[in-house]
């Protein structure tokens, strides 16, 4: 944001481009009794050129309903892979 440079823009030109594409997909809902209760996170490690930092992802599904979902750079720098993990797991959790 104080900086961009070029390969930012290319960037958010190459998200707007992906998001005009995509603009008919949604999110499904179906009729369903299941109280199952599933969790899944992911997490690069130090995937940010500019910073190091790494992204952290969750999704949480009730039965085959998506209920949460998030995407976010992690807010401190990861030693490990292994650390990255349990950073973007905790905050599945939380």
């Amino acid at each position: 944001m104080h900086k961009p440079t070029e390969l930012h823009w290319q960037s958010v030109k190459r998200l707007l481009r992906y998001l005009k594409q995509t603009i008919q997909h949604g999110l499904q809902f179906y009729a369903s009794t299941s109280t199952n209760l599933q969790a899944f996170s992911d997490a690069d490690w130090a995937g940010s050129r500019d910073d190091r930092r790494s992204t952290g992802g969750y999704c949480i599904f009730l039965g085959r309903n998506l209920i949460s979902w998030s995407c976010r750079k992690q807010q401190t720098i990861a030693r490990s892979s292994t650390e990255a993990e349990y950073k973007s797991l905790a905050n599945t959790a939380t």
